[in-house]
Order: structure tokens, then sequence, then C-alpha cells
């Protein structure tokens, strides 16, 4: 059997693997990409479509600037138009106290490039008299802004796919094993392939692949719940999105030029994950409609003509898995971003391929490293 060699093989075709294949192209990477499915099914293709930095962890912020540099210039590096708009997003809270929150972020020295403003009170209705009375305060991040999920990992494939890299659909990966100074990747359906270097961006199925080099971690999975309304006058510009320590107040939404307003948060499901199916939760949408009613009631009326899920991984920290191995050299990871991976996903892409073709990166990504789950799963082992 003829064994299908590259410098890297990625496994994956989300956003994270799709802008890895383009970025490593740029550099001069052979690169074979294997996706089960269809690229962008599963996270990346499903998910809000925020575009978003503020209220990240502080420490994610450098790479998620770094992403947002690249999403500016998106339609000229990838000949592509990924619905990009920086619309501003806005977090709001319905309590005094999480205004003093909202301010100690905006005030931390890594937010500096998002030029936050905090509104109060009447100042914040005034600049947006749509929001219910219920709300507080707010913070707007001008830059920020949303896309389409749907359209995103398949427009990367197609770059990296016109640079030479090889992009292989419904082809599971069985098993990757590294033989001497190559790595060996096995599919279900017999095909081989060889690499110097292999890339795991296989989402919530990245710790399967990462267990097989004794590096498990407890990536939980679950599905987000996302509905859209009915298209009504484009008025809605600004994402927002209620920055709360209740679940159930979890309530953001957009609205697309095409005027349907697309609505996210609340209660998660479980997946199947043998059949690799996501379901609605029926109360997570009722919950959906009561908090949008509190948010915005100008939406009350508004019908909901589709709903859908996703498979999500996240991890305890709610922080991801990126960067190498650290326990197998050639072996790197980016999975488990946890529900807020797809505005990172350029950047991702960008500072994996870097870091696979030069052994660094001038981005931080060391708090994202897999060896935080070591000591933990060796705890594991030894009480088992």
């Amino acid at each position: 059997m003829t064994v299908q060699k590259a410098d890297v093989v990625i496994v994956g075709g989300g956003i994270m693997g799709s802008a890895a294949a383009f970025f490593l192209r740029r550099r001069g990477q052979s690169v074979i990409l294997l996706e089960r499915d269809q690229i962008g099914q599963y996270a990346s293709g499903v998910n809000f479509g925020n575009v978003r930095r503020q209220g990240r962890y502080l420490g994610q912020l450098e790479l998620a600037n770094r992403s947002w540099a690249l999403w500016k210039r998106l339609p000229e590096l990838i000949d592509d138009d990924l619905e990009f708009i920086a619309s501003g997003h806005l977090r709001v809270c319905y309590r005094e106290d999480e205004i003093a929150e909202l301010q100690a972020y905006a005030d931390a020295p890594e937010a500096e490039q998002l030029d936050l403003e905090i509104f109060r009170g009447a100042e914040l209705h005034k600049r947006f008299p749509f929001l219910g009375p219920d709300v507080k305060g707010g913070s707007y991040a001008p830059h920020d802004g949303h896309a389409n999920p749907r359209l995103a990992a398949p427009a990367f494939a197609r770059a990296a796919r016109r640079l030479g890299a090889r992009i292989e659909e419904r082809t599971e990966v069985a098993e990757v094993q590294k033989v001497g100074g190559e790595f060996s990747i096995t599919t279900t359906d017999g095909r081989q392939f060889s690499a110097a270097q292999v890339l795991i961006t296989a989402g919530a199925w990245g710790q399967k692949l990462s267990a097989q080099f004794g590096e498990p971690v407890a990536l939980e999975t679950l599905g987000p719940q996302m509905a859209v309304t009915e298209p009504v006058p484009y008025a809605l510009r600004t994402v927002i999105g209620v920055y709360t320590k209740i679940p159930e107040e979890v309530i953001y939404f957009r609205q697309i030029p095409r005027g349907n307003i697309v609505i996210g948060g609340g209660y998660r499901s479980k997946p199947d994950m043998l059949n690799r199916r996501a379901y609605v939760e029926p109360r997570s949408i009722l919950n959906q409609l009561d908090q949008m009613r509190r948010l915005l009631p100008g939406a009350a009326n508004l019908n909901i003509i589709r709903v859908w899920s996703g498979i999500e991984g996240y991890l305890p920290d709610a922080l991801p898995i990126m960067g190498p191995s650290g326990t197998v050299d050639g072996l790197f990871y980016a999975f488990g971003f946890s529900g807020h991976g797809f505005q990172l996903g350029p950047g991702v892409g960008d500072v994996m391929a870097e870091l696979i073709s030069t052994g660094s990166t001038s981005t931080s990504i060391e708090p994202f490293s897999i060896r935080r789950f070591a000591s933990s799963a060796e705890q594991r082992s030894k009480a088992s």
C-alpha cells in the first residue's frame, strides 16, 4: 500500500485546522489535512459567529489581537468574504456591582487595544435605547464584530488547497503512532499517511488522540443552542451579550444585514458522540425567548424560524489546549476552545504554522499548554 507523505499532517478540518493548513502552505510546508466528515461541520460551522475579543481571559488577548488583525485582512489573504462586520460588541449587565467588574477588565493593561468604553444607567440607554429597563450598564468594544461561521473553515480550506495543500474529507483517523522520527497515521478505511510533524485540531475528539500519546485530558462535550428569527428591518448593528454569573441569564444576539436576528446562550445539550449528532434542548430555546424579552423587549413578538446545535469541546478551566505535546517531539495540539474559538481561528492557524515551521512563536501560548493537565492525569493513573 502506498503511504502518502507530507511535512505536516493535520487531523481535523474545523477553522483551526483549515487555517493552519493555509498558513503552513504560506510558509512552504507540504500539508495533508484529514477530516472525518466535512470541513467545518461541527463547532466551527454552527457557532454564534462572534468575532469578539472583550470578555476573554486576559492572558488570551495577545492571541486574540493577532487574530483580529488577520480578520481585517482576510478578503485579501484568502480571496473570500466571510461576512465579517466590525459592528462593535456590547457586554451588558443587570447589577450595579457587575459594572465595576466590567470597568476593572477595561482598565487592565492587556485590554488596552480594545478601546473599551463603560456606559451606565441613562447614558447607556441613550446610546442603546432598545435595551430593556433591567440593563444597568455595559462595556462597548468598538472594533469587535461578527462573521458567518458556515463560510469560515471551508474558505480557509479552499485557500489552502489553492496553495497546494491536500484536503481529504470523509477520512477518519483510527490511530496515530510515532515510529522512529516519523508519524504514521492510519485511517479507518486502511489508508496510511506519514509526516515528520502532526497537528491535532480535532475539536471535541482531540482528547481521544492526545490520550494515545499518554496525554489524556478531561474534555467535556456539549452542544451550544442557537436560534434565528424571521427577518426584520436591519437596525441592530451591535453584537450584544449579557455578562452574568447566573447561567439562565446568559444570552447574546446579533442581527445580520439580511434582517434575521441570531440568538445563542443558555442551557447546553449533551451530544451523541457515537453517532455524531447534536440536539436542540427545548428548555434552552424557551429560556432564550424569556431572556430576549428582558434584554430586547422589541423582539418579544418575533417568530423563531430555525434552531440548531453543534458539538463543542470544553475543558475544566475554559482555556484551550494549544502548543507542542509535553511527551512527543513533533506533535502539536490546538483543540478544546470551550465555546469561544471562532474569533481565534485565524490567529491559532497562524501561530501554529509559525510554531511548527520555526520551533517558536512570537505570541504567548504557554498558558494553554497540555502540560498543565499532566499532574492530574498522572494522579488518576496512580489511583487506578
